[in-house]
């Protein structure tokens, strides 16, 4: 992850624990991630219970990425809002 915004300059690490917090975010998304999987594999394709809990895991495993960068916005934007005129207010 970038040390600022490329865009704006925005600090990405306002203090050394800060991101903590984006591992309990990151646990919510991981389960509906896996509540998600469970649904597809278990009642649409209609699968046993190994295979839907294989498919969970390779699931997860698969949107590892996604689902930290989700979990660090989504916890990030608990604290700094989106200002769309940051131009004017910057100076």
């Amino acid at each position: 992850m970038n040390e600022q915004c490329s865009h704006c300059g925005t600090r990405y690490k306002i203090e050394p624990s800060f991101f903590y917090g984006s591992m309990y975010v990151s646990y919510a998304v991981g389960v509906a991630f896996g509540v998600a999987a469970f649904i597809v594999f278990y009642f649409f394709l209609k699968t046993n219970l190994k295979v839907a809990f294989i498919g969970i895991c390779g699931t997860l495993l698969a949107f590892m990425p996604i689902i930290m960068r989700l979990s660090r916005n989504i916890w990030i934007n608990f604290f700094i809002s989106y200002d769309k005129n940051w131009k004017e207010n910057k100076n």
